[in-house]
């Protein structure tokens, strides 16, 4: 193939511009802010999770501190009672003594029934803590996804907007670029990675840093300048500046 010298060259521009439009394409996809913002998001999803478990927990342990004061107030309420029955020396002898050792169980249950109760208090302070700590923790974190994601979304607008600079460089610069050269560097840039023309740097090919033998370089400086020439081992165009 025949193509003038300066329309080759002209592939070099090209080619600069297609691998800023694949390094760009590949910034949006992998963003450093992206990890963090996964992270930040698995972050907050277990700390919302855990505060819902905590006051589920905390429900359950207000239901059961609410069953233990119910508790002490029946047994308060029979030791009250029993204790008016006993000051009033209603009944027999027995039934006086009986009354005595009732109060004394009594007593003995209404103190546990309240060490329960304080253990359950505590509990319920304990898992208020927590709570608080967990709300906190997410809040901070909803604030934090909150400045990541706009953070996110000026980053992609500026390479958006840049990859739209980029594209519309490529489309004038294409435009000068005869069709059977262009034809013939698109299809090679589709197999080669991106890759479709490369310069030839000294005795190295810089589409696939290989180096030429010598008898190769010297075929290919005995060329004329308008001959399309290609790398004997990755096909790609050649470039002679």
């Amino acid at each position: 193939m025949k193509a003038p010298k300066v329309a080759q060259e002209q592939l070099l521009a090209l080619q600069a511009l297609d691998s800023s439009l694949l390094q760009l394409a590949h910034k949006v996809k992998n963003l450093p802010l992206l990890k963090t913002l996964e992270e930040k998001i698995s972050a907050h999803a277990s700390a919302r999770d855990l505060c819902i478990a905590a006051e589920t927990e905390k429900s359950d342990i207000k239901h059961e501190l609410s069953r233990v004061e119910v508790d002490v107030e029946q047994v308060v309420s029979r030791i009250e009672k029993d204790e008016k029955r006993l000051s009033a020396g209603l009944g027999t002898p027995k039934e006086l003594e009986q009354l005595q050792h009732e109060l004394a169980s009594l007593a003995k249950r209404r103190s546990e029934l309240e060490d329960v109760e304080l253990e359950v208090m505590v509990r319920v302070e304990g898992i208020d803590q927590r709570i608080s700590q967990l709300s906190s923790e997410r809040d901070s974190l909803a604030k934090e996804i909150e400045n990541l994601k706009r953070d996110k979304e000026n980053s992609i607008a500026e390479i958006e907007s840049a990859i739209k600079k980029t594209e519309q460089d490529r489309a004038d610069l294409v435009s000068k670029i005869e069709a059977d050269l262009l034809s013939l560097y698109e299809k090679i840039r589709v197999s080669g990675d991106g890759i479709g023309a490369a310069r030839l740097n000294g005795d190295k090919c810089d589409g696939c840093h290989l180096t030429m033998n010598s008898a190769e370089i010297t075929r290919i400086k005995a060329l004329p300048d308008d001959d399309v020439v290609r790398c004997e081992e990755c096909r790609r165009i050649l470039i002679r500046v």
